[in-house]
This record gives C-alpha cells, sequence and structure tokens, in this order.
C-alpha cells in the first residue's frame, strides 16, 4: 500500500500518538485509554502500520552520539543524505533547505569518531565538506516526544516506561546472545510478539516478557512509533541552532520544552549550543516560533532551516528511503545492524 494513499483522521493521529507514548502497548490498552471499541482500535492500526505509513522499532542505546552537517555537490543531495541514512547506527538523516544539504546523528563511540570523520564521511558520494559536532546532552529526544494529541491522562495511562533521568550509556557489560537476539528483533519490528521474541532468542515467553520489560526499563531500548509530523497535522518542520551565552543554555533549553511541537532538544559542542527539532501547522507558526516564544530573548543567535525530506526518523528508514532503495536494488534489511 502507497503510504501517500492512506487517509488519516483524528481517531488515526490519536492511535499514533498512543504509539508514540508505548510502540508495544496492546490494542485493548490502547482502546481502554482512548475510549474507543477494541476491533476499531486494531483495524485501523494496523492499516496504518501495514501501509507504512507508521513504523514501530526499538532505537537501542549505544551511548555516545555525533551530529554530522555535510555540504554537497548539486544533484547529489539525496544520494548523499540516502549514504548517510545507511551508515551503521545512524539514528537520523534529513535534507534541509538552506546553506546545509544534509543533517544525520549518528551513534558514535568515541574510539569510532576519528574513522567516522576522516573514512567513512568522505567516502560518501557528493560530499563537499563536512562537519562534526559532539552531542553533550539532551533536553528531550524524539523518543520522547509527545505532540500534545492526548491529554496528560491518558499519556500516563500509557507510559509503562518513562524515560531514565539521565544519559543512557552503552552497557559495561556485553550483553548476552539472548539479549543481542532480542534487541535484534525489536530493532527491526518493535511490536513483534513475545512469542516470536522467545523463537528467535532460543528463550521461554515469560524470560522474552522479562527481558523486553527490563530492556525497556533501563532505557536501553526505547519502542516507539515513527512518523512524519505531517501526519500528525505538523506539516513545516525545522532544525534549530541557537547560540547563547554559556550560563543561558539550561533556561534556554527548559524554555523551549515548554512546547509540545518541539521534538528534540541537544547540546552540542561548536559555535552553536542547542540543536533543536521544531515542527509547526504552518509557516506562519514558526515564525511566530522563532520570534515571539519566551526563549528567543534569551538567544543570542539562531539559525533556522527547513526540513525538506526525511531519509530516517528513530533508526527507522522513511518511505523515500525505502523507495531510493527499492530503486537500487538494496535490501532494506541492511539498515538494522547487528547489535
Amino acid at each position: 500500500m502507497n503510504p501517500a494513499a492512506v487517509d488519516v483522521d483524528a481517531l488515526d493521529r490519536r492511535i499514533i500518538a498512543a504509539l508514540q507514548v508505548d510502540g508495544r502497548a496492546s490494542w485493548r490498552r490502547i482502546a481502554s485509554v482512548l475510549g474507543e471499541r477494541e476491533r476499531t482500535v486494531a483495524r485501523r492500526a494496523q492499516r496504518l502500520l501495514g501501509s507504512g505509513l507508521v513504523t514501530v522499532t526499538g532505537l537501542v542505546a549505544r551511548g555516545d552520539t555525533v551530529i554530522v552537517r555535510l555540504r554537497c555537490r548539486p544533484k547529489m543531495v539525496r544520494r548523499t543524505a540516502a549514504a548517510v541514512a545507511r551508515l551503521e547506527h545512524a539514528v537520523f538523516s534529513y535534507v534541509l533547505a538552506g546553506p546545509l544539504d544534509v543533517v544525520a546523528e549518528v551513534q558514535c563511540p568515541p574510539e569510532r569518531l576519528a574513522s567516522l570523520m576522516m573514512e567513512e564521511l568522505p567516502a560518501l558520494p557528493g560530499v563537499v565538506s563536512q562537519h562534526v559536532s559532539p552531542v553533550l546532552r539532551y533536553f528531550r529526544t524524539v523518543h520522547e516526544w509527545h505532540p500534545g494529541i492526548l491529554d496528560a491522562d491518558e499519556t500516563a495511562a500509557l507510559d509503562r516506561f518513562p524515560a531514565p533521568v539521565g544519559p543512557v550509556a552503552a552497557p559495561e557489560t556485553e550483553l548476552g546472545p539472548e539479549e543481542q537476539s532480542i534487541l535484534q528483533a525489536l530493532a527491526e519490528d518493535g511490536r513483534r510478539t513475545h512469542e516470536e521474541l522467545a523463537a528467535l532468542a532460543g528463550v521461554s515467553e515469560a524470560t522474552a516478557r522479562r527481558r523486553v520489560d527490563a530492556l525497556s526499563r533501563s532505557g536501553m531500548v526505547s519502542i516507539r512509533a515513527s512518523v512524519e509530523p505531517a501526519v500528525l497535522g505538523l506539516p513545516v518542520e525545522a532544525l534549530l541552532w541557537i547560540r547563547t551565552r554559556p550560563d543561558e543554555v539550561e533556561e534556554v533549553g527548559r524554555l523551549l520544552l515548554e512546547s509540545p511541537l518541539v521534538r528534540y532538544v541537544a547540546v552540542v559542542m561548536g559555535e552553536y549550543q542547542l540543536l533543536v527539532d521544531v515542527t509547526q501547522p504552518s509557516k506562519d507558526a514558526l515564525h511566530a516560533f522563532l520570534t515571539s516564544s519566551a526563549w528567543v530573548a534569551r538567544a543570542e543567535a539562531v539559525q533556522s532551516h527547513l526540513v525538506v525530506e526525511a531519509l530516517k526518523r528513530s533508526a527507522a528508514a522513511t518511505p523515500v528511503l525505502r523507495e531510493i532503495l527499492d530503486e537500487q536494488g538494496i535490501d532494506g534489511g541492511e539498515l538494522h545492524p547487528a547489535v
């Protein structure tokens, strides 16, 4: 089914928002929280998932991340963005309007940073110049984003695994083969049943359930729905780089979080301290956010770039990327690297 051909109404958006809170929530639980019939919720959710409009995957925490900014040769931007999306442990890859062509987030431990900067990125097709900014901390990740479609009580009723306080680092001890098998399976399909996970990991269904819960509670894996913001009625998306006084970073970050339309806020190294992903219902609304929000008075400079196309979100390939891979005869399964 072509995702673009799927009609989405208010109830569909509420179901998607529920899956953004807990991607493994049962249809019965979602129906109870939303006050709808289970059969209706199941039918609509399966249509959304089956169309590819919505995907549920597990994002595995691997510690340090970096923001990659690229300028590309003319006519090579989409190809470069697709190549970035296929990098091992790429979390997102966006095509932007403006002086920057492609921006991506990549999970990158310190020992891999030199290789990424000096070997992997220069080898990508179409790259003219690159800039890599390590992420120091997050105020909000996309996996923690709730776009305000559900009220606070509905969100709380669905949120079994609140985000851990503080950063989630890669495990100090290597995960066992059972956990690795489960994480790999969830990275490919976050709604695999416990029975399926048990068969893949070679454990009992009860053990698989306990392992999934433990990995989720620890923050090692976040299982959420990935969807284009436009589907949720937010067709305008922008990345902002914000420069402020060092002693104002915390307050600006806090003020940014007051908006449910801010998807992501990271503190990064470089000439700008904050990277922000914000969605809005219109360009007029974006203009108001950039000029009259409370955080604006504390910013010294802001660069804003419109997101033109997303090829990867939350480590999941978007329909655009899958179309590109199909045209190139590439198996999309390789987008889920071994854990």
